[in-house]
């Protein structure tokens, strides 16, 4: 494959995302997320006072507009007195226009605010429900660098729509007063040619309209390419921001392989991405620049141009003269409304894109995993816990239950062990729900909470008491609990910290935070405790202290460790056995709705190996 190969996959997959982009899908998506926001009212009482202050200020323009005729009669009239008179009349209505101005300033940008709090609320309310975060990110390319939609592209997304939307609707309003004052400067012309009158009802209106719609025909054939140009920049953008997180990340793991000249290859690679698409956008713009410069220098000209003939056979004054140019310069630049902002409009639509789609895949979830066969979830009585017929499937391979039926009572010590790559985090993940994909039946206990130990426990940002007590409230735990906790698993040197704020992951070993990670448990106190793997990474001292511990104060709880058991170690006295067939029939790529292939654009892509 050529240097240039991965550039043009990459490339292709921006491509196939916009080419299945509709306009009205992406509106109707951000509609249902701004009117299902809490702050819906707020942008109702914000857009009304916009239409207001845009209606106004229209209105003043029309003023400055007629204002116009009086103020270039007298000057060429050489009428000092009325000239005066005049420049008195021009500062009410400048004064009145610049508070306008200011006040629709201030309406925009808070509309801005409140837009963005409404988006970014409702993708993230959306996002973060139970297990879609989870199955998003095994949702192919769009579970990729969902932090930049909601935040950056979210951000982006709502100033656009804001600055665009209130310049729409200015350009409507002025394009609908100026029309009628064109409409009756140039009412009854008529051109004299060869003894025979030609007359032309609304002449300039005519030609304002023919000058703009050729300008905006023009820029739309030039620039329609900059929408996909735009979607593929930022897709390029996320993922180069991507692989620099991760060099940041694991910065003292690849200095120790050596590994810094591949990091740089892969972040060049990602960069020439990135240039590459910039550079396609850069020529996009350029193109464009040709049409929408060349008309801007020649609209210097156009409207005396366009009113000359209005002059020249006496229908207008001077002062008729430039009031009429006025009036053309509003109406078609209202006009070229489309063509003045189309590379705006079409960042605005490839952001749009980005983030319709992400909240659109995250809605979707729940129904989208639904398409191949599943295990069943049920409750049971509330003093067992029943594993039946388990089949786990995966694009490796079936992991299974060797065991068909397992019961698990309150008090139960249960170690799940098998082979590796048996599929380990698999069965932790389907025991949990996060990875329904299979057969057969996991009955819980009714009524009751299973407490989910991943190998690596979540630390939220705040105080040591805050992480600990995650996610109940710290205020509702008693201080003598915490500090019996971790005077049990011997970590009472953490006790004064309770309440220091600071990134716990990044400050303890992995020792710490594994016996940190059980201090939690006894704070919880859970009566099914179901643990991924995570005795295995302690050495032997913390394992027989944290199991001791386990044994004194939660002896009454069920505890399924999934792993492996120690010689020597008495803790675990059920022993249940876990398989993988990979001779047995794989996931298959099912079809979704509208016959898209799970893994692709509104699909699971269910290529994580088993563990």
């Amino acid at each position: 494959m050529s240097p240039r190969d991965p550039l043009m996959a990459k490339r292709s997959k921006a491509n196939d995302e916009y080419s299945r982009s509709k306009l009205l899908p992406q509106l109707g998506t951000m509609w249902q997320a701004l009117i299902e926001s809490p702050v819906r009212n707020s942008l109702a009482i914000l857009g009304g006072l916009l239409i207001v202050v845009v209606a106004a200020s229209s209105f003043g323009q029309i003023r400055l507009n007629v204002w116009n005729q009086p103020f270039y009669d007298a000057l060429s009239h050489r009428d000092l007195d009325g000239f005066l008179r005049q420049l008195v009349v021009f500062a009410v209505i400048a004064g009145a226009l610049l508070g306008l101005n200011v006040a629709q300033r201030f309406l925009t940008e808070t509309l801005k605010l409140k837009l963005r709090e409404g988006l970014v609320k409702d993708l993230v309310e959306h996002w973060v429900r139970p297990m879609r975060a989870f199955r998003l990110a095994n949702a192919g390319d769009i579970g990729v660098n969902p932090d930049q939609r909601v935040h950056e592209d979210a951000r982006h997304l709502t100033e656009l729509t804001a600055d665009l939307g209130t310049g729409l609707l200015q350009a409507g309003i002025l394009v609908v007063v100026f029309v009628g004052v064109l409409w009756r400067i140039s009412t009854g012309f008529s051109f004299h040619i060869h003894g025979r009158d030609y007359l032309i009802p609304g002449y300039m209106v005519w030609t304002a309209v023919l000058y703009a719609g050729s300008a905006s025909l023009l820029s739309y054939w030039a620039g329609h390419n900059l929408i996909k140009r735009n979607a593929e920049r930022y897709q390029r953008e996320s993922e180069l921001r991507v692989a620099l997180v991760r060099v940041n990340e694991y910065a003292d793991a690849i200095s120790l392989a050596g590994g810094e000249p591949d990091e740089i290859r892969h972040i060049e690679g990602d960069l020439d991405s990135v240039l590459a698409a910039t550079w396609r956008l850069v020529l996009g713009l350029t193109n464009l620049t040709w049409i929408t410069a060349g008309y801007g220098w020649f609209t210097l000209v156009a409207p005396i141009i366009a009113a000359a003939p209005l002059y020249f056979f006496g229908n207008l004054s001077f002062g008729g003269l430039m009031m009429a140019a006025g009036a053309f310069t509003q109406v078609q630049s209202s006009l070229r409304w489309f063509v003045d902002n189309f590379s705006v409009i079409a960042d605005w639509r490839a952001t749009l894109l980005r983030v319709a789609s992400f909240r659109r895949a995250v809605t979707d979830m729940d129904s989208l995993h639904r398409v191949e066969s599943q295990i069943d979830y049920e409750e049971g009585t509330s003093n067992e816990y029943v594993i039946s017929k388990l089949e786990i499937a995966s694009p490796g391979g079936v992991t299974k239950i060797k065991e068909a039926n397992v019961l698990i009572k309150p008090g139960a010590r249960v170690v799940v062990v098998g082979e590796p790559a048996a599929g380990k985090t698999l069965l932790f993940r389907a025991l949990a729900g996060l990875w329904p994909w299979g057969s057969g039946t996991v009955r819980r206990p009714k009524g009751q909470s299973i407490y989910y130990m991943p190998r690596s426990a979540y630390w939220p940002p705040g105080t040591m008491r805050e992480a600990l007590a995650y996610p109940s409230d710290p205020d509702k735990i008693k201080d003598k609990t915490f500090r019996d906790a971790l005077t049990d698993l011997n970590l009472k040197e953490f006790a004064p910290d309770l309440d220091k704020r600071q990134d716990w992951h990044e400050e303890l070993n992995d020792d710490q935070l594994t016996r940190l990670a059980f201090v939690r448990t006894l704070i919880h106190e859970p009566s099914w405790i179901l643990i991924d793997e995570m005795l295995d990474f302690v050495d032997a001292h913390s394992r027989a202290l944290i199991t001791a511990v386990l044994g004194k104060r939660l002896k009454d709880s069920a505890i399924i460790h999934i792993g492996r058991q120690l010689p020597n170690d008495a803790t675990f006295h059920t022993f249940v056995h876990l398989i993988n067939d990979r001779t047995a029939r794989k996931l298959p790529r099912r079809k979704g709705r509208r016959g898209a292939s799970i893994g692709r654009a509104s699909g699971f892509a269910l290529a994580r190996p088993a563990r």
